[in-house]
């Protein structure tokens, strides 16, 4: 087929590779200019520069609704149209243009988790699996027919560093699969179900800060979502910020005031959290590991070395 590509960092250079390394021709690449967003400079791949390798012209755009990539488009004719982690919406007047439409490949079981960031927040809801869904684009965001879906289940310990990893290698199968389904002429495909349909905002500094109104288990989530590379879940104690490694949920209900830095357990240090902590009825969240803003890191029982005082949102 051929196969007009449009993608970015990782997700986009892992099937960009693969398409140029098939029997499918592309003639054409669409990407994002370079962005300083934090979470746009993980797994920053070049999809430029490996286009480029290839002698593939190269349009860079933040969205491309454009006369020129239309005119391009009606140019080349081409059959199908590719997005993997392609990140604003495409006009039907674009997708139109090729014969098949345009497929998009997004690392969430659609229709759930559609938007920005799905590992981080389906980790944080304690989803029990992830996956990789190929769909075709239509008017709405995210909710195309699916061609192909694939799972992959959440263990107790994954980090959404470990989700990257399981997912970013079906983004390929994933892909070529799609490709090879349409090209057969089925004409068959699974509706997704709008009012099933969920979407979230793309992450930022504020939706790291820990609030220790949630449960010990909602809060080690968090962590688990914002694991190194990403930017870590934080907090504040004494006025210095302390970014959370690893933590855990305590073997024992503790009761008090959300925050409270309250005793050791294991090599890590138990804080008082939940929205019941008041009445004694919830587990503490167990910092096992932090770093302070100087890129140093401690043991929780090595950097609280006397129990007492409160962790808090700000300084």
């Amino acid at each position: 087929m051929r196969i007009v590509f449009m993608g970015y960092q990782t997700w986009g250079h892992r099937v960009l590779e693969a398409l140029l390394n098939s029997e499918h021709e592309v003639p054409l690449v669409i990407t994002h200019p370079t962005s300083d967003h934090v979470y746009e400079t993980i797994w920053n791949d070049s999809v430029v520069d490996l286009a480029r390798e290839h002698g593939v012209p190269v349009l860079e755009r933040k969205y491309a609704n454009d006369d020129e990539v239309a005119d391009r488009l009606r140019e080349l004719a081409p059959d199908l149209l590719v997005s993997s982690d392609w990140r604003s919406w495409v006009a039907p007047r674009i997708y139109g243009l090729a014969k098949y439409g345009a497929i998009n490949v997004h690392d969430a079981l659609l229709p759930r988790y559609g938007g920005f960031a799905p590992l981080n927040w389906a980790l944080i809801n304690g989803e029990s699996e992830v996956g990789v869904t190929a769909h075709f684009m239509n008017e709405d965001f995210d909710l195309g027919d699916i061609v192909v879906q694939k799972r992959v289940a959440v263990e107790d310990k994954d980090t959404v560093t470990d989700l990257f990893h399981k997912t970013v290698e079906l983004f390929v199968p994933v892909t070529l699969e799609a490709i090879d389904l349409i090209a057969s002429g089925r004409t068959e495909w699974t509706k997704q179900d709008p009012s099933e349909a969920t979407f979230f905002h793309k992450r930022s500094v504020e939706d790291s800060r820990i609030d220790w109104t949630w449960s010990a288990q909602d809060i080690s989530n968090l962590v688990r979502a914002q694991v190194d590379p990403y930017p870590n879940a934080f907090a504040y104690f004494k006025g210095q910020r302390v970014r959370i490694l690893s933590a855990s949920v305590s073997r024992a209900r503790l009761g008090g005031t959300v925050g409270r830095v309250f005793r050791p357990e294991g090599e890590g240090v138990a804080v008082v959290c939940g929205p019941d902590a008041r009445r004694g009825t919830e587990r503490g969240l167990v910092i096992e590991r932090l770093r302070t803003d100087d890129g140093t890191e401690y043991r929780g029982i090595d950097f609280f070395r006397t129990m007492g005082g409160y962790l808090t949102r700000h300084p």
